[in-house]
């Protein structure tokens, strides 16, 4: 079984193959730079199910025949700005922001937010299209509050300013091993590993 990432974030790369690969032991999962690079995608959706779609299929126009496709997108929904930055997480300070330039515009907004209004979630929404062209969802979050002030070194994105719920440290802080096992992304691509193994085991694809 050949899978293929549609995504150019390298850490996204690492978190997924990571996943996928100690949770069935796919062997053959690859990133766009495989085959050419993975196609400019506008991220027009106004929903994470909407744009994983875009860049699933983005990619699949070009993948070889006989290939899956795993495509997600995510993002943090904090309650108290109804949602935002919600689909624009990763430009949310503009096109081609950094993750510190959306991490100080987050912090701004919320300055004036007491500690018992910053609940927020990260959540993922992942997308596998078959050979066949059949698709399937998976959709997970992760809840936690928003701190005041970045804290970690081993995230990415909002990383150091959640605090994922039953935790008192960040993901930035918390590390990869951990994250991998209670993120947004972990959490939704774990269902959809065990979707791999044991359902399409079942019509022989094969894992």
């Amino acid at each position: 079984m050949k899978i293929y990432l549609a995504t150019t974030n390298k850490n996204k790369i690492r978190e997924v193959s990571h996943i996928l690969y100690s949770e069935t032991n796919v062997l053959g999962i690859f990133s766009p730079d495989e085959i050419g690079g993975m196609p400019e995608v506008d991220e027009s959706e106004d929903s994470f199910l909407g744009n994983a779609r875009l860049k699933a299929r983005a990619l699949r126009a070009i993948a070889p025949a006989g290939v899956w496709i795993v495509a997600d997108d995510s993002g943090l929904e904090v309650d108290v700005l109804g949602g935002k930055p919600g689909v624009h997480s990763s430009r949310y300070a503009g096109e081609n922001s950094t993750d510190e330039e959306n991490i100080a515009k987050l912090l701004r907004e919320m300055e004036s937010v007491p500690d018992g209004k910053r609940s927020a979630r990260f959540v993922c929404f992942a997308v596998v299209l078959e050979p066949s062209g059949m698709e399937k969802i998976f959709r997970d979050a992760c809840e936690g509050v928003i701190t005041r002030a970045p804290a970690g070194d081993q995230g990415f994105g909002y990383d150091p300013l959640f605090i994922p719920e039953g935790f008192d440290k960040t993901l930035a802080e918390l590390g990869a091993d951990i994250k991998d096992r209670l993120s947004h992304r972990a959490r939704a691509m774990k269902e959809l590993a065990f979707w791999l193994k044991y359902t399409q085991t079942a019509f022989g694809a094969g894992v």
